[in-house]
């Protein structure tokens, strides 16, 4: 049997950057084989992010600009989640906002590591079913440049196959809620 690996020791951390939705930080680290190095991390607070589906079966994605890839991906609705909030009430709230939705029933697809090799952020993900279309939308965030596309499952994964125009939260995401759609 495999016995459980020592974890490396932190010998000191050193804040660089506080920003509005995460932080920067150098960690000093003794491996268990003693050698010892500096490790940078993202510490964030997690995100929410729901796959929605409409009642005839289209997948409710949005379009927006990325700033450190410099293009517009295609993402399924998420935001941060908020500091004492739960994380069904983040997608509950980005999904009205980002889309126009509002989802009826609602089934987490659990929470997954999103960039462990520099971050510590999660998201936890959620299917959403049983859509329907809000009146009168909440307002996107000032900061938000989003247009709403509908696609069918097939047009989805023929897109996550052939381009570079969906992110890896959005695939790993869909993935978690195929079997349920």
């Amino acid at each position: 049997m495999f016995g459980i690996p020592e974890l490396p020791q932190i010998l000191g951390s050193k804040l660089f950057f506080q920003g509005k939705k995460f932080q920067f930080e150098v960690n000093k680290l003794r491996l268990p084989n003693g050698a010892e190095g500096e490790w940078e991390c993202i510490r964030h607070p997690g995100g929410a992010l729901a796959v929605p589906i409409t009642n005839d079966g289209k997948l409710v994605l949005v379009r927006q600009y990325r700033f450190a890839v410099k293009t517009r991906l295609l993402e399924f609705p998420a935001g941060t989640v908020e500091s004492e909030e739960a994380p069904e009430t983040t997608i509950k709230r980005e999904i009205e906002e980002e889309t126009g939705y509002r989802a009826k029933k609602w089934r987490s697809l659990g929470k997954f590591p999103l960039a462990p090799g520099y971050s510590d952020e999660f998201i936890f993900a959620f299917l959403a079913q049983d859509l329907e279309k809000l009146a009168q939308p909440p307002k996107q965030d000032d900061d938000e440049d989003i247009e709403v596309v509908l696609m069918t499952p097939a047009e989805f994964e023929d897109l996550a196959m052939t381009s570079n125009q969906i992110d890896a939260k959005t695939i790993c995401s869909y993935f978690l809620a195929l079997p349920f759609i």
